[in-house]
């Protein structure tokens, strides 16, 4: 199937919720799971336009329902919606990969300390910005800071007997108290974590 015509349609659909030319997550428009089947998107697109649509004098509002309006479009279309998801799933990944092939596998004190501080600032913002979803599971870490799961081992133990980070009883982790106050006493995060957590405010 030629994909060029329906990239295209995706982008002029979603244009309206394109913030200064940065990809935007319509899931989170939504606030729904990327899992999220076309009922649920269906669903929880009336509920919020009900709540943003311009003739509610309590809480209306235009822009937010357009934003509502063009990303529904776009995610209970088959066809716009896996467009879109092949353009999410990459950008996701470049958004949140802090290593690169060799800082990855490197090893010694240092490279321990980064890949704590990267595990740590990615739990970190997962609980500021999904508080009710704020775990990673290990497949995604991996995928997300491009760190396979045996050069990990160390820093995720590191994390869990220092108090920093829990396992929850589906496995997945999530940062504890302590270790919210640990990322937010590092003076000095690895820059491309910090830039991402500032552009993500």
């Amino acid at each position: 199937m030629n994909r060029g015509p329906i990239v295209a349609r995706v982008a002029s659909r979603h244009d309206a919720v394109m913030t200064f030319g940065t990809f935007v997550d319509l899931y989170e428009v939504l606030q729904v799971s990327a899992n999220a089947d076309t009922e649920m998107i269906h669903r929880v697109y009336r509920l919020l336009a009900q709540r943003y649509h311009p003739d509610n004098t309590e809480t209306g509002d235009l822009a937010m329902f357009r934003r509502l309006t063009e990303a529904h479009k776009i995610l209970v279309d088959p066809e716009t919606r896996a467009a879109y998801d092949l353009q999410y799933r990459a950008e996701r990944k470049r958004f949140w990969q802090i290593f690169d092939s060799a800082a990855a596998s490197a090893e010694g004190p240092e490279a321990e300390r980064r890949k704590r501080a990267g595990i740590l600032s990615l739990l970190y913002r997962k609980r500021v910005m999904s508080p009710e979803a704020a775990q990673i599971s290990i497949p995604e870490l991996e995928d997300l800071l491009g760190v396979p799961r045996e050069h990990m081992e160390f820093a995720l133990w590191y994390l869990k007997e220092s108090g920093q980070v829990t396992r929850t009883d589906s496995g997945k982790f999530a940062i504890t108290l302590r270790g919210v106050d640990a990322a937010e006493s590092v003076p000095e995060q690895p820059l491309i974590i910090r830039k991402r957590i500032e552009a993500a405010a």
